[in-house]
């Protein structure tokens, strides 16, 4: 920490930068246009000094910060400057894939840049070759939109109109593309507004805050580290086919813990598959970051100094690491997933009082649209939370990487010719146990018109796992028109066409004979099992 600063303004200037921070996140959320964004809030933002180290950040998704710093880092190089902004969603340059757009601002109030303010947001659609740019069946990333490496959007104050119409001329909804992204650039003018305010207030003293903040989270972080038993821990898992082929893909980690510091190595993971699960290293990476949070204090103030204890490695070529032109668009929704369960699998041999039992494992992608680009429907449905060494799962719940929130059922029939039939919880879908795994969700749509759906989900047939004698929850299922589909599809269907997903359930942790026979009462009573239920519907899992 900074000699300079004392422990008070330390932490009142801590606060001030990640206010700023939610600050531009709010100024997203209400000047967007797409549902996506202003209704379930599927973007983030943050503050990043001169050097491209993340300051603060607001509490948004989780998959989008922990990849930020690679986006930032791919603008550095293209020497930015004051009045730029600089567009990016190139996966292997910085992104994570491509329907996410991040914009990195210089923040210069006196013509010197100090830092940088960064937004990302998730676009309904950019291009490609179905609806919402999320094709299940995609082999390269040519197949799923418009790629954009560090571009200036705007460039020293005037906006790059060559650029704009490039991404107007590649995307479905237009008109919609640019307000979004109008409401990132707000938002960033609103994080160098606040800074530059900051600066005026507190003078240089600021510039040593972002030092001072930044260590005194690594300090952290590493003392959290130090209390953990030494040891290397190993897990696998599986993802259900890549989308092309319906075979398993593993991944394998092994996490060593030394002293103040934390190695996750993915040796062993399978190679890039032919489809769409491959996850670039930013995204392996703010995975693992998201399971070190998690199992040491949640409290620590988010930065660049929580990842420095952090290594994180994947084999060159790999499932996690791959090489363009790999199709990746799975990769940040899903494998992003497995790669949060497996390490904390391996961790609960180190700290089985910190872990929770499986939590859903997938996002449950519903994308829906029509080719002449009317309208692109884009939804993450939540489901069980895994059940916790002291008490029960979350029901219906975003887990893991991401942290959006549902589309109301108002606004997703107001802005979509789609019509909500049910949505619900599924009884009995959660694990049995001490403490009982949370409870999927059923979410049924009937498609008004003629449309593609695609489908990008997991756990369908490798249900989340139950620990320490817990039961596993139950497996999802997709359907369209009531028959069966598989866990990546995208289907053409014609008006009147119904889809229903169902969402798998948290797994059960503890022996269910020691379940409190009052909480089993409250189990019934609450719909948490069905009359003449067995328990959820079981599927064969791997060895982990």
């Amino acid at each position: 920490m900074s000699d300079d600063i004392d422990p008070v303004t330390l932490e009142i200037l801590r606060n001030q930068l990640e206010s700023a921070a939610a600050e531009m996140g709010h100024v997203l959320i209400r000047g967007a246009y797409s549902p996506n964004i202003k209704e379930r809030q599927d973007c983030s933002t943050a503050l990043f000094d001169a050097a491209g180290r993340m300051v603060a950040q607001a509490e948004h998704i989780p998959v989008h910060l922990g990849a930020m710093p690679d986006a930032v880092e791919a603008v550095l190089e293209k020497d930015p400057g004051p009045g730029d902004v600089f567009v990016v969603n190139d996966p292997f340059v910085g992104g994570t894939h491509l329907p996410d757009v991040t914009l990195v601002s210089p923040i210069a109030p006196a013509d010197e840049v100090v830092g940088y303010a960064v937004s990302r947001a998730h676009h309904a659609d950019v291009g490609g070759s179905a609806p919402g740019s999320m094709p299940p069946g995609a082999r390269e990333v040519y197949e799923e939109g418009l790629r954009l490496p560090a571009v200036r959007l705007v460039d020293g104050g005037e906006p790059n109109e060559a650029v704009h119409e490039l991404i107007r001329a590649n995307v479905r909804t237009p008109n919609e593309r640019m307000a979004d992204l109008r409401a990132q650039r707000a938002a960033n003018a609103r994080g160098e507004q606040r800074v530059g305010e900051l600066l005026d207030e507190h003078g240089p003293r600021l510039l040593d805050a972002f030092d001072a903040v930044i260590d005194y989270s690594r300090e952290r972080v590493e003392t959290e580290l130090a209390g953990l038993p030494d040891g290397t821990y190993r897990a696998r898992d599986v993802l259900e086919g890549d989308g092309v082929t319906d075979d398993d893909v593993p991944i394998r980690v092994a996490v060593t813990l030394d002293g103040a510091a934390i190695d996750v190595d993915f040796a062993g993971t399978a190679d890039q598959v032919a489809g769409n699960l491959n996850a670039p290293l930013s995204v392996t990476k703010s995975a693992v970051y998201f399971v070190v949070r998690a199992v040491t204090d949640p409290e620590i103030p988010p930065n660049h100094g929580c990842y420095e204890p952090v290594s994180v490695s994947a084999p060159a070529g790999s499932l996690l690491d791959p090489r363009p032109p790999a199709a990746v668009v799975g990769g940040n929704v899903e494998t992003s997933q497995r790669v949060t369960d497996v390490t904390l699998a391996a961790l609960a041999e180190a700290v089985p009082d910190r872990i929770p039992a499986g939590g859903q494992g997938t996002m449950n992608n519903l994308i829906v649209g029509d080719r002449a680009g009317e309208f692109t429907y884009y939804e993450t449905i939540g489901g069980g939370f895994g059940a916790r060494p002291d008490k029960d799962g979350m029901d219906g719940v975003q887990v893991g990487m991401t942290n959006t929130l549902n589309t109301p059922v108002e606004a997703l029939e107001t802005e979509y010719p789609l019509r909500v039939e049910r949505y619900a919880l599924r009884p009995g879908s959660g694990g049995d146990g001490r403490y009982r795994g949370g409870l999927g969700l059923e979410r049924t749509v009937t498609v008004e018109t003629a449309a593609t759906v695609s489908l990008l989900t997991d756990r369908r047939r490798t249900a989340p796992a139950g620990l320490d004698g817990g039961e596993d929850g139950a497996v999802g299922e997709n359907r369209v028109d009531g028959e069966p589909v598989p866990a990546k599809a995208s289907i053409d269907v014609d008006a009147g066409a119904t889809v229903t997903v169902r969402t798998p359930g948290g797994g059960g942790h503890g022996d269910p004979a020691e379940r409190d026979p009052d909480a089993r009462k409250r189990d019934r009573r609450n719909g948490k099992i069905e009359d003449g239920s067995t328990g959820p519907e079981r599927a064969e899992t791997p060895d982990r």
